[in-house]
């Protein structure tokens, strides 16, 4: 018998019609596979705890501020176990630390470290549907611990991982993965299927329908994934190893994301080592880092920049005006109101063209490019927010991504 993890996110239990919903889903799967269910708190309810968490605790400690995260996907885990029962099949729940998912010790934001799945498969053989607690484990001292924002995403990849499951299915709220959002771009198609090295870098830039950490745990274990929507019955995206078409398709999607903030170090002295000093201390103070660009110079100063998420701004710029000061530079100053847009495709790689038809198409609608960045599947540009959406726009139409595949523009192989 098949084994499929399925995932559902607080949408998708939001309501108790909701939640009757999918135990009647994983009733009907049970018929054919063994089942393990990974679930989120229901909508709203994690918000809830936070706020109430604030209302006590002006900076609550770390450790219990993740017991009180937690109970929401218990409570998740528990109630959907029950509608499961009232439709006459057997279902068990399980936290994170009853399957034992061992994590480290850093608190709302764990990474897993190993998975005990002997309990789970035992439930499996006896005929149970397994509802497992997402987003949530417990370190080597017995304390519970929370993965951070996705965490329930990266629970279903690790235990299909773990299961050796032949399908982990990620139900949301959108129907697949799209080649560009359609709230910017309505003609956009949804994808059939995209590659692990794709969707990992579209979740990475912008794309929030998977997270980043359970693309990755995929792609290591080659776990099929598949992105569907809990509404309805229509196929979803399949995530899977590059097939031998895939550079058939050069630009598989566009992403953009906002409220990007840029932070520039103007006249560093030529120093050996300056800029590890530079994000060594960024590094420390927790603040993620995106693209970066040295301009070098002959007359003994760079110049650096580099781009950082809103929320950082004001931590993020206080540092590097002390660590400009010890270094000697000539300013530190931030740019506000930033977008990165982003396209993406194993077909980058091997085809001449794309940057040139990415540069030209920005020109036409008067969008001027601040940063720049590529990898081997893709290129991205930071450019003013305002004109982000007719970027995209811009973008989507000159790749063709609004047609079917086959009627793509092409470009020559490198």
């Amino acid at each position: 018998m098949t084994l499929i993890v399925r995932k559902y996110g607080g949408t998708s239990l939001g309501s108790v019609e909701s939640i009757k919903k999918v135990a009647r889903s994983a009733v009907n799967a049970a018929g054919q596979s063994q089942v393990i269910i990974v679930v989120s708190a229901m909508a709203g309810e994690t918000d809830r705890l936070i706020a109430l968490s604030g209302r006590l605790a002006a900076t609550p400690p770390a450790r219990e501020l993740d017991v009180l995260m937690a109970t929401g996907e218990q409570a998740s885990a528990s109630l959907l176990s029950m509608a499961i029962a009232d439709l006459g099949h057997r279902a068990k729940s399980f936290l994170g630390g009853q399957i034992r998912i061992t994590t480290d010790s850093n608190f709302s934001g764990a990474r897993i470290l190993d998975i005990d799945a002997e309990e789970l498969t035992k439930a499996l053989d006896d005929g149970f549907i397994a509802v497992v607690a997402g987003f949530q484990g417990v370190d080597r001292s017995g304390n519970l611990t929370t993965l951070g924002r996705g965490g329930s995403d990266t629970t279903a990849a690790a235990l299909a991982a773990a299961t050796s499951a032949d399908l982990c299915e990620i139900y949301t709220d959108v129907e697949g993965i799209f080649s560009a959002d359609p709230r910017i771009c309505p003609d956009a198609r949804k994808l059939k299927e995209i590659s692990y090295d794709e969707m990992l870098e579209m979740a990475s830039l912008g794309a929030k329908v998977l997270h980043p950490r359970a693309v990755f745990l995929a792609s290591k274990y080659n776990v099929r994934l598949s992105v569907r929507s809990s509404f309805n019955e229509r196929p979803g995206t399949l995530i899977i190893a590059p097939g031998e078409n895939m550079e058939d398709v050069v630009v598989r999607g566009i992403t953009c994301e906002k409220d990007v903030i840029a932070i520039r170090f103007i006249g560093i002295p030529d120093l050996i080592g300056a800029p590890q000093k530079i994000f060594s201390s960024i590094n420390e103070a927790g603040i993620d880092v995106d693209l970066i660009i040295q301009n070098s110079s002959t007359d003994g100063f760079t110049d650096l920049s580099f781009t950082i998420p809103k929320k950082d701004h004001d931590q993020a710029l206080a540092l590097c005006r002390k660590i400009g000061g010890g270094l000697g530079a000539v300013n530190v100053e931030s740019v506000e109101d930033l977008a990165k847009i982003s396209i993406v495709g194993q077909g980058i790689r091997s085809s001449a063209g794309v940057a040139s038809t990415m540069f030209a198409s920005l020109a036409e609608v008067g969008v001027g490019i601040k940063m720049l960045a590529t990898s081997e599947i893709k290129i991205s540009c930071i450019i003013e927010q305002a004109l982000a959406d007719e970027a995209v726009r811009a973008l989507h139409t000159a790749f063709s991504l609004d047609q079917p595949p086959d009627q793509a523009e092409t470009f020559p192989n490198k």
